[in-house]
């Protein structure tokens, strides 16, 4: 069985996650914390129960997704995966960080590059990678089959999809990309949104004032 534990970190209320196996190993997701109550909160569940990171992935590089990559890195040894499209987010994460009052610690560049159709093996623990631009440049959904769930980023939420009014969004190629990449899901599938409460893949087909 794999476990999906969901924290909410940041001014921004980002949903960061840890997806564990029966063995212990673990992969973080989008670590949002900024201060120290934050980071306590993430290590302290990694400790408490008996965790090993053994990766990190952003499912894009919005600086209120990738505050806690440096804690993460120096705590765990660990180097992010992104795809590379992102590049231009990384670079200027501390002055998107100003613009919205984030304090950005440190820059950790990618050093592990996905794409479109990967399947990422850690343990016991399989995701496979859909490319999903629109909202960002960069943007990944990772898929598990095995437990029907998808860790979503900011391309659908419930009720909703991500904004188009940052720099690389598009309404249109975001709209295809839930379309083509989310949408041929079956509709069981639990959907783990960047902000905000879980949802299904058929309840949005039906109910999502942007796509029903």
């Amino acid at each position: 069985m794999i476990t999906v534990k969901t924290f909410v970190f940041n001014s921004f209320s980002v949903n960061s996650f840890v997806i564990s196996d029966q063995d212990g190993n673990c992969v973080i997701i989008d670590p949002g914390c900024e201060n120290i109550p934050e980071q306590q909160k993430l290590s302290g569940y990694i400790d408490e129960k008996q965790l090993r990171p053994i990766a990190l992935i952003n499912t894009h590089f919005h600086v209120d997704h990738i505050l806690g990559n440096h804690f993460v890195c120096n705590s765990y040894g660990l180097k992010p995966t992104g795809h590379a499209a992102s590049k231009m987010f990384w670079e200027t994460a501390r002055e998107f960080g100003s613009v919205f009052n984030l304090k950005v610690e440190a820059i950790v560049k990618p050093e592990i590059f996905t794409e479109d159709g990967d399947v990422l093996k850690f343990g016991g623990i399989t995701l496979e990678v859909r490319y999903t631009p629109g909202h960002a440049n960069g943007s990944i959904c990772l898929v598990n089959h095995e437990q029907k769930f998808v860790i979503a980023g900011d391309v659908l939420f419930y009720g909703s999809i991500g904004r188009t009014d940052l720099p690389t969004g598009d309404f249109d190629i975001l709209m295809e990309s839930i379309q083509q990449k989310l949408f041929t899901l079956p509709d069981d599938y639990t959907v783990y949104p960047g902000h905000g409460p879980k949802t299904t893949i058929g309840y949005e087909k039906m109910s999502n004032p942007f796509l029903s």
